[in-house]
């Protein structure tokens, strides 16, 4: 089996399979809530953590990777000043609603699939530079959708008392175990500059613990899929769709093609910024008793794009030569 082929395999094995796996496991309750919620938690704290130690030990620092941290912030705060300033208002009269539908419309799924989809066609580096933009996007789930999370189920408590932030248990939000995957890019850094080689078995490692990874992410998202409970919000959220892989791409694309040239980078930054709604939204809506089946629309309707439509468009542009191919 060729490499070409073998990307191929991998779109139907890592991406599709464990939807569909997770999706029959409800159905035949052979998998519980709180199984899945260990699988997230052991991929961010574990396999995240081993995944990121690796890829930075021998990925070479340039300065054009300075650019990546600031796609990581824009690609959440483009569709949520275009929601909240052109959508929001109009589109949703209930304050839990309009909660659910801002907080989906700002985190991506880059370190999870972005990152399983960029090393598929660009190997660790594509993987790497995907962890470095998911720390951020970290950042944004923490600075930004975990408060917001707090002031739209504030406000549908209480509608007209002052807006009380110090309520918010700043400590947990600060300092918890999701952050440990950033701890782990900082020690791959440090190996690389210490310039301690990376065992080759270690490549081997890193290769089946992406394909694991993908497995534990996508496992519990299968599983939450509820079609039921969704029907009534699919058309009235749709739009979220073509501003975060569409519009938010396109422009994140000009902005880094006046940074840089490389092709791998761009290329990489293309499909890492069109990712779907992410999994940490629904934690968040969840977390703070938000509408959670107006979140999961939008979220099955972009995941479902992205990796039956988007990604296969990706795929052909890179083997035809249109994007850089590794």
């Amino acid at each position: 089996m060729n490499a070409t082929e073998l990307r191929i395999v991998f779109i139907f094995v890592d991406l599709i399979l464990p939807l569909i796996v997770g999706y029959v496991l409800r159905k035949i309750n052979k998998l519980t809530t709180g199984q899945c919620n260990w699988l997230i938690r052991f991929n961010i704290i574990i396999i995240f953590t081993i995944l990121s130690i690796l890829s930075f030990w021998v990925m070479p620092l340039r300065v054009e990777l300075i650019m990546l941290p600031f796609f990581g912030f824009f690609c959440s705060a483009l569709p949520l000043g275009i929601v909240y300033f052109f959508h929001l208002q109009r589109k949703f009269s209930d304050i839990l609603e309009r909660g659910s539908y801002v907080i989906t419309a700002i985190p991506a799924n880059i370190g999870t699939m972005g990152g399983l989809c960029a090393f598929i066609l660009y190997g660790e580096v594509g993987f790497a530079y995907a962890q470095i933009v998911g720390v951020f996007q970290n950042l944004v789930m923490l600075f930004i959708c975990f408060p917001m999370g707090y002031y739209f189920k504030f406000r549908s408590i209480h509608q007209n008392e002052p807006f009380a932030m110090g309520a918010l248990n700043w400590s947990s939000v600060f300092i918890n175990w999701n952050q440990l995957s950033g701890v782990g890019m900082v020690l791959g850094i440090m190996l690389y500059v210490m310039d301690v080689p990376r065992p080759e078995i270690f490549g081997t490692v890193f290769q089946a613990l992406v394909h694991i990874g993908a497995w534990f992410a996508l496992v519990p998202i299968g599983y939450m899929i509820d079609f039921s409970g969704l029907k009534k919000y699919y058309w009235s959220t749709f739009e979220l769709a073509p501003i975060k892989m569409i519009i938010t791409p396109a422009i994140c694309y000009l902005i880094a093609s006046l940074v840089t040239r490389d092709p791998i980078l761009l290329g990489s930054i293309i499909i890492l910024m069109a990712t779907p709604c992410a999994i940490n939204a629904l934690i968040t809506v969840r977390l703070y008793g938000l509408n959670i089946n107006l979140s999961m629309a939008p979220f099955i309707t972009t995941v479902g794009l992205y990796i039956l439509v988007l990604f296969p468009i990706f795929y052909l542009l890179v083997i035809n030569g249109i994007l850089p191919f590794k």
